[in-house]
């Protein structure tokens, strides 16, 4: 069924209608013929994303019209469909909140909302400031016109503590630990999405409280996507050839004691953060990889020595986000821990996704942490590490010293009626178990 109204088409009502009935319903009233018209959708896309807690807006051109989805506990859900004549005004608004050129179609842009641009993001539009959500605008030329991405992210203020994040005990009191030495690397992995920045910016927090700003403490990020007291925060600037690895080398003269990558990209940028942890420093960064042990193989294979992994390393942690099923969710039928809506995971019970009102069809309401520490240090793990051992290699030497997998932390979590195993094989996949 497809209908138009406030110059919106509304198709068939999916997982993400909830939140197109609520855009529709912030537009009502609005003439399409009036001037402010596009203003006022693009202000109701911002605080319909950020009202829904979405992490992303998607704005997608068809060859009928503008497609817009909300990314919500990491997963895209429809919201609406523009009409085709208004889509390129909708973008070339986003690109004058984000100060991009509006002219320049044909090449990718990406820039920032600025905190006093958007008086309705704050979802109620009473032109109350805005000041607990940043965003930043990215678009790309495509066959039907600009696709635009908007990401919020929380600002400052939202960014928490160790504690608050969820994580496992035994891994919150082993990172708190770690994050007391005065030397060594500390690295958070995981793939796109799985919650890396924002773990990262917990632990900066837990280090400028526990120090009392005792420690000199500096950031390389790109983008810096909070503020946090007490960190003397750099941006890269890849136009003006101020990279991570010649960042790095630089901040080396600043004398500081912490140093926060934001994320380890090349084999430069990885060899200087090692050289760094080695003489005296503490050296807190992201990076991709499937696993903890995964996260060791992939630096060996960009170049890195053994010795420097043997020697620099003092943890990894790998991190999963999966969604939290609705209180709506009911037993998965069948008793035996083989039976097919376990998909395969060794677990006893679980439960699988309804959906309702509350989760918008969903099945499932906010997202948990599951994580993996591996530390070489007390793994005994030198040798296959100095002798290029593989990832599986090195994990079995992990889980021998006592390392919980992420894998079987989701599989408990299933147990307790947390998540579904359809979510753990969604995030997760096929490979691991």
């Amino acid at each position: 069924m497809h209908g138009t109204r406030n110059g919106c088409r509304w198709g068939q009502r999916m997982s993400g209608g909830a939140w197109g009935d609520r855009f529709r319903q912030r537009l009502d009233g609005h003439d399409p013929s009036q001037p402010q018209h596009v203003t006022a959708v693009v202000d109701a896309i911002l605080a319909n994303a950020r009202e829904a807690g979405a992490s992303d807006v998607h704005l997608v051109p068809q060859e009928t019209g503008l497609a817009m989805q909300l990314r919500i506990d990491g997963v895209l859900q429809p919201v609406a469909e523009l009409p085709k004549e208004t889509s390129s005004n909708v973008i070339a608004r986003l690109k004058v909140l984000s100060e991009l050129l509006t002219y320049r179609t044909d090449v990718p842009q990406e820039g920032r909302v600025r905190s006093d641009s958007v008086a309705v993001a704050n979802g109620n539009g009473d032109g109350a400031p805005r000041n607990s959500v940043e965003m930043r605008v990215s678009t790309f030329p495509t066959l039907f016109g600009e696709k635009a991405v908007v990401r919020l992210f929380v600002g400052s203020g939202g960014f928490r503590f160790l504690g608050e994040l969820g994580l496992p005990e035994d891994i919150e009191m082993a990172m708190q630990r770690l994050l007391d030495r005065r030397n060594g690397l500390l690295l958070i992995t995981g793939p796109a999405g799985s919650g890396k920045t924002t773990t990262a910016y917990a632990a900066l927090r837990e280090i400028v409280r526990a120090s009392g700003s005792t420690r000199s403490i500096s950031s390389l990020e790109d983008p810096i996507e909070a503020v946090v007291p007490g960190v003397a925060q750099s941006q890269i600037n890849g136009a003006a050839s101020f990279d991570y690895a010649t960042g790095l080398k630089s901040l080396m003269r600043q004398d500081p004691e912490v140093i926060f990558v934001g994320e380890i990209r090349d084999r430069n940028t990885a060899e200087t953060a090692f050289q760094a942890s080695l003489t005296g420093q503490l050296v807190l960064t992201t990076f991709h990889s499937s696993s903890a042990a995964g996260a060791i193989s992939r630096l060996s294979d960009m170049g890195i020595e053994p010795y420097l992994l043997r020697s620099g390393v003092i943890g990894i942690v790998a991190q999963r986000l999966l969604r939290k099923l609705c209180s709506c969710a009911i037993d998965e039928a069948g008793g035996d821990a083989g039976s097919a809506g376990r998909l395969g995971l060794d677990v006893r019970c679980a439960k699988r996704p309804v959906g309702c009102e509350r989760c918008g069809g969903t099945g499932y309401r906010g997202r948990m942490i599951v994580s993996e520490l591996l530390q070489p240090d007390l793994s005994g793990m030198g040798r296959a590490i100095l002798s290029r051992g593989d990832a599986t290699e090195i994990e079995g030497l992990a889980v021998q010293a006592g390392m919980m997998t992420l894998l079987r932390r989701a599989s408990l979590a299933v147990e307790a009626g947390q998540t579904s195993p359809a979510e753990v094989r969604r995030v997760l996949g096929w490979g691991m178990g």
